[in-house]
């Protein structure tokens, strides 16, 4: 083991070498372990929207447009003693709907 500070690997930011130079051993073993715990957990989450991001394009249907998003469902409302598709989805508190197109008289 070496007598001297260990060197800072050069993309850490200087501020951050300089606080950590400040610190007591134990403080800098609890900073060690919590950036590890930090690291775990933001590789975890990459890696689930990541997932979901590709679970999201698998299930798209064809025929869904650009601006409505994959977790719409089809619904068929009736006005005016026609029928409707629209797509329909819950965004917040709000439920927005986007036309379709008929339904045909054989469904």
């Amino acid at each position: 083991m070496s007598y001297s500070p260990p060197d800072a690997p050069s993309e850490l930011p200087t501020d951050i070498v300089s606080k950590l130079d400040d610190q007591s051993p134990e403080i800098l073993r609890q900073v060690a372990r919590f950036a590890e715990e930090l690291a775990e957990h933001r590789e975890r989450e990459a890696r689930l929207a990541e997932k979901e991001e590709d679970e999201e394009l698998e299930e798209r249907p064809e025929d869904l447009p650009d601006d409505v998003p994959s977790k719409a469902t089809i619904t068929i409302k009736e006005i005016n003693d026609n029928r409707y598709y629209y797509w329909q989805w819950r965004e917040g508190e709000k439920i927005r709907s986007q036309y379709k197109g008929p339904v045909s008289p054989d469904e």
